[in-house]
């Protein structure tokens, strides 16, 4: 279980350490934290290399490992330098084979570990496994493969859900799945659904986004994050999905 907020924001860090203590206490494993953000739109909020701190000084709180998305070779520098334990690449970065073979040859001599988006728009298994294969052929095979939801979406979605391939991808590649939800269906009303959709296919785990008072956070919080009692739920319901479907003998 990955959780945490979508956006660090700089100017109120105390919203970032009290998500971290509650995602903690939610059951989440390790802390996600948006440093730099890939936007649309070139005028709107960017992320901010400062919160990088706050993502680390999370960590010291709370002991969990933390996850950040990187865009280029410098992120990826300054994220190793400070301790970040798990490189996140977004969709936008999927197919960028020169970031990625960067982070293959950054991480090949660590215990780091990349968690790889599946790209934006609908490609197929064998193009995201290619990816991850730019990133595992310097030496490091701890990737994660994650599910995101894809382009077009489907109406009412911020994206295609897409758990479904979670068995395709565990039957083809050495790599665990963990499923996204929140970006593919962007509401989070419909994040519990769709985190339980990915359990039942047999994803190895959840990224969610949460925020400890979404409506006062930034980036895609406002709209997808899970409040803190939402996040414990989702989390339970999960297990105990986990222990349903393992519990059952398949041919």
């Amino acid at each position: 279980m990955i959780a945490g907020q979508c956006t660090i924001d700089p100017k109120n860090p105390n919203y970032f350490y009290e998500t971290a203590e509650a995602v903690k206490e939610a059951g989440a494993q390790a802390l996600r934290g948006g440093v730099w953000k890939p936007r649309t739109n070139p005028y709107t909020f960017q992320g901010d290399t400062k919160s990088l701190d706050i993502l680390m000084e999370a960590h010291r709180r709370t002991g969990l490992p933390v996850d950040a998305e990187v865009m280029d070779e410098h992120h990826v520098t300054l994220a190793l330098d400070a301790g970040v334990h798990l490189l996140q690449v977004g969709a936008r970065n999927a197919l960028n084979y020169s970031l990625l073979r960067a982070i293959g040859r950054a991480v090949a001599e660590r215990d780091t570990v990349v968690l790889l988006k599946r790209g934006l728009h609908m490609g197929s298994l064998s193009e995201f496994i290619s990816a991850a294969e730019y990133i595992a052929s310097f030496g490091n095979p701890n990737i994660i493969l994650c599910p995101r939801g894809t382009a077009p979406a489907l109406d009412g979605y911020r994206n295609h859900p897409d758990e479904s391939i979670t068995p395709l991808l565990k039957e083809k590649t050495w790599a665990p799945v963990v499923v996204d939800p929140s970006h593919s269906v962007g509401k989070a009303a419909y994040v519990p659904a769709c985190a339980l959709a990915a359990v039942a296919y047999g994803a190895d785990g959840l990224c969610i986004e949460a925020h400890v008072e979404p409506a006062k956070g930034i980036g895609d919080d406002p709209k997808q994050a899970l409040a803190p009692a939402v996040l414990a739920d989702t989390v339970a319901q999960a297990r105990q999905l986990w222990a349903l479907r393992h519990s059952v003998k398949t041919a």
